[in-house]
């Protein structure tokens, strides 16, 4: 009786403090975040007309808790790890035959011609990071394990 009503606690105890944890981020000039309640991001620029959702269960409370936080890497790095990372996403994307469509289900039209600024640069990468980690995919080189 007495362990029973101390995991009853306990899990009462979890859930309230992951209700309290909650975290609000900063909003970022010119860009639109919107966070739902059914774990989308979506990111939207209405200068260079163009709008990135991720909608995927889990990512924006990986995004919260495992992420690397806004600044540590550079705009540059981003861009360059996001050009790879698409390139072969949109490479497996076209080989539906090899690459499964329930994980590759659309391309990316992401031109690195264009700047798309720090913060979306950051959400894609990070995506692409929990997308190999969560699913189980190397789409190149040595995947950060957070």
């Amino acid at each position: 009786m007495k362990t029973k009503f101390l995991i009853i606690l306990l899990i009462l105890g979890l859930i309230i403090i992951s209700c309290a944890s909650h975290k609000t981020l900063a909003p970022i000039s010119k860009i639109n975040k919107d966070s739902t309640t059914n774990d989308t991001v979506k990111i939207t620029n209405k200068d260079l007309e163009y709008e990135v959702i991720i909608i995927d269960p889990g990512f924006n409370f990986w995004l919260n808790s495992m992420a690397y936080p806004r600044g540590f890497y550079t705009q540059t790095y981003l861009e360059n790890k996001n050009r790879i990372y698409i390139n072969e996403w949109n490479n497996r994307f076209l080989q539906p035959q090899r690459y499964s469509r329930d994980l590759y289900e659309m391309s990316i039209d992401y031109d690195s011609n264009i700047n798309y600024g720090y913060e979306v640069n950051y959400l894609i990468y990070n995506y692409m990071i929990y997308f190999q980690n969560n699913y189980h995919q190397k789409l190149y080189g040595r995947v950060p394990l957070r």
